[in-house]
């Protein structure tokens, strides 16, 4: 069953720049190189597994790899909490949490690292960095909300 998300991005694809943060092309290219990844990552774990059952048993996944890397882009892009997330793809929040973790663990050495990621590995550069950004001033527009914390896990 494909996911809601998934579809509209398909049926629109010039939105997906709005949507995801990266045009339809590029959101191509980063679906092949998550599979391939990803089926790197299972030959892997294949090797060391020791095997109960057969492979190919036990539950299929509700959403393709394209759709696990969509999840993981609109979350990246939109920060909104995984009980939301999971709404939009159909799948618990827990699923939906699991599903970016991997994902995101997957591209983390394959894609280049934001600048604050950089000043980490990188902590000689840490006073350049702070000289240049001195220059400018920045400028936070927030306002307080509420968040719901869980009380009562039976409704």
């Amino acid at each position: 069953m494909e996911s809601y998300t998934w579809g509209h991005i398909h049926k629109y694809p010039k939105q997906t720049k709005r949507l995801l943060g990266i045009d339809y092309q590029q959101l191509e290219q980063l679906i092949a190189l998550g599979k391939l990844l990803h089926q790197e990552n299972k030959e892997k774990i294949e090797k060391t597994k020791i095997r109960i059952n057969q492979p190919g048993s036990g539950t299929y996944s509700k959403l393709s790899e394209e759709e696990k890397n969509v999840l993981m882009l609109v979350y990246l892009r939109h920060n909104i909490s995984f009980q939301i997330l999971g709404l939009l793809f159909q799948v618990s929040e827990s699923t939906a949490h699991n599903i970016f973790s991997y994902w995101q663990k997957l591209f983390e050495g394959e894609l280049p690292p934001s600048l604050l990621e950089q000043v980490k590995k990188f902590q000689e550069e840490e006073e350049i960095i702070q000289e240049q950004l001195t220059d400018y001033e920045l400028i936070v527009d927030s306002s307080e909300q509420p968040i719901e914390r869980p009380s009562d896990l039976t409704g």
